[in-house]
């Protein structure tokens, strides 16, 4: 199985199957989370995107479900946030380091990366990270509990309009996010864009060939812009830690070279970022989406249906 919506079977069935696999897949990196956090909290929560990719993508079709279910799994993400961002923050600092290898070969980021690898420590170390993966699992168990509610439409024209609709969405979240990045450059902004191209990705992943043009190129694209854009995000949530009153990174001597590269790092990521996702959303969402809803329609109607009960069926 895989995380695809088959066009010759109902949409419903379709959706449950997905959600049912990469939720029991959280719920397996989950376990596995209380000997290795830090592998298994970032697997399990690439597992919850996929999820709420899903959801975004079928919204339109069962908005009460999606929309709760969405909720829910946001709210288990946040949970494994804290020890997810502890590891990448060191990476951050590792990727400094390699790219300015001559200004940092003094050691210039060593006492901020034992600070943070003290921080990261803490976070998978500490008593309540028992709790919060047993909060996780339970979440989940109820999550699958609830995927039987799940009710979509499953003729293949309405199916596609819930399909075209829910990649249209996407793309318009996108498209505004970039417009706000070209404009401000805030950190949210490009939080936004991340999120919303992470999203695009995984849609990309769910429509397969229903996508109407070949999605090789696109798919390596926006999976490149989302390794930039996390990039970037690190590169804010260390210079808000660095500006903070209480200075958790050290004094202004241990973060000075960190400040100087933050900044050079930051300028070249937001150049890069903002050409990339200019090329893969620059259109109007509207238009991108119009091919996709008629070749959806298309081939839902074409592909021949299976029977759902039948053996070895999906749903």
């Amino acid at each position: 199985m895989s995380y695809r919506i088959d066009p010759r079977l109902p949409l419903t069935g379709e959706v449950r199957r997905i959600l049912a696999e990469e939720i029991g897949k959280a719920l397996v990196q989950l376990d596995a989370a209380h000997d290795r956090p830090e592998q298994a909290l970032h697997k399990c929560r690439k597992r919850l995107k996929n999820v709420r990719a899903l959801l975004r993508l079928v919204r339109s079709g069962d908005e009460t479900f999606c929309g709760t279910e969405n909720q829910c799994y946001r709210q288990v993400a946040a949970l494994l946030a804290g020890p997810r961002e502890a590891t990448a923050l060191v990476e951050t600092i590792d990727r400094l380091a390699a790219s300015f290898s001559e200004q940092s070969a003094g050691g210039g980021l060593d006492a901020v990366r034992d600070t943070l690898v003290a921080r990261q420590h803490e976070l998978h170390g500490r008593a309540g990270l028992g709790a919060v993966i047993a909060a996780a699992i339970a979440a989940c168990e109820e999550g699958i509990s609830r995927i039987d509610t799940l009710a979509l439409p499953d003729q293949p024209e309405q199916a596609a309009d819930v399909l075209a609709e829910g990649a249209r969405i996407t793309l318009r979240r996108a498209r505004k996010a970039l417009d706000k990045a070209g404009s401000r450059g805030e950190a949210d902004d490009f939080h936004d864009l991340r999120k919303a191209a992470k999203t695009h990705g995984m849609h990309l992943s769910l429509l397969g060939r229903l996508w109407p043009t070949p999605i090789k190129a696109r798919r390596k694209a926006v999976d490149e812009l989302g390794e930039k854009l996390g990039e970037l995000h690190d590169v804010f949530v260390l210079r808000t830690l660095l500006d903070a009153d209480d200075r958790p990174l050290g004094s202004p001597q241990e973060t000075r070279l960190l400040s100087k590269l933050l900044k050079r790092s930051e300028k070249s990521l937001k150049k890069t970022c903002l050409a990339a996702a200019a090329d893969l959303f620059g259109d109007s969402p509207r238009r991108s989406t119009r091919k996709l809803a008629r070749k959806v329609r298309d081939d839902l109607a074409a592909a021949p249906r299976e029977d759902a009960s039948a053996p070895g069926a999906a749903g």
